[in-house]
C-alpha cells in the first residue's frame, strides 16, 4: 500500500464523518431523538448479522453487511429522503449517483469501483444480496414506529396503505420476516397508531 493510497483512504474516512450528522426523520426506540445516519447504518448492520439465517437464500453476509454499512453515504450529498416523501421520489437520482461518485470516488482505484458497485447494486435490489439488505433497510424504522406508538407515521400523516407498499418488499428478501413485520403493521392498525387513508 503506498502512502498516497494511505492518504487518500485517511482523507474518505475523514469524509464519512458527516454521516454522523445526517438526521433521518425515525426515532430511536421508546424515545424522542432523531436516528442519525451512521446509527442506522450500524443497527442494520448488526441486524444482517443476527437476522441472516431468515433470509430466502444464502447470502454473502459480508456484502451485505458492506451494502447495508455503505448505502446511505449519499446521503452527505444528496440529503435523507424520507421514504414516505410525496415530493422527492425515494428511489435512485442522478443526484445520488454522482455523491457516490465524488464520495466513493475520493478511495484508491480498486476501493472506490468496488464500493460503487455495491451500492449500485444495493440500488438494483436485484440480488439475494441486496433484497436481503434492503429487507434490514424497511424492517428498522417499522420497529422504531411501533415502538414509539406510531413516530413518523402519525406526525406526516402515513397512511396504512402506504406503509403496507413501501415495507411489502421486505418478502423479497425474507418470507419469515415479512409475515413477522406484516403482523406488526396490522397490529399497528388495529392499536390506531396507524390509521387508513
Amino acid at each position: 500500500m503506498t502512502p498516497e493510497n494511505l492518504m487518500k483512504q485517511i482523507d474518505f474516512i475523514k469524509e464519512i464523518d458527516k454521516v454522523k450528522y445526517i438526521q433521518r426523520k425515525t426515532k430511536l426506540f421508546n424515545s424522542n431523538r432523531n436516528e442519525n445516519d451512521a446509527e442506522h447504518s450500524w443497527h442494520l448492520a448488526m441486524m444482517a448479522m443476527v437476522l441472516a439465517e431468515h433470509s430466502n437464500m444464502p447470502v454473502d453476509l459480508l456484502k451485505v453487511i458492506k451494502m447495508v454499512l455503505i448505502h446511505d453515504i449519499v446521503e452527505i450529498d444528496a440529503g435523507d429522503t424520507f421514504i414516505y416523501d410525496v415530493q422527492k421520489n425515494h428511489s435512485n437520482t442522478e443526484e445520488e449517483r454522482l455523491a457516490a461518485q465524488r464520495i466513493f470516488g475520493m478511495l484508491p482505484g480498486e476501493q472506490s469501483e468496488e464500493l460503487i458497485a455495491i451500492w449500485e447494486e444495493f440500488e438494483a435490489g436485484e440480488t439475494h444480496e441486496a433484497k436481503f439488505a434492503r429487507t434490514m433497510d424497511r424492517l428498522e424504522p417499522l420497529l422504531q414506529n411501533t415502538s414509539n406508538n406510531g413516530g413518523t407515521w402519525n406526525e406526516f400523516g402515513v397512511s396504512y396503505e402506504k406503509v403496507y407498499e413501501k415495507k411489502s418488499i421486505m418478502n423479497e428478501g425474507s418470507a419469515a420476516i415479512w409475515k413477522y413485520a406484516e403482523q406488526l403493521i396490522n397490529e399497528s392498525l388495529e392499536r390506531g397508531i396507524l390509521k387508513k387513508g
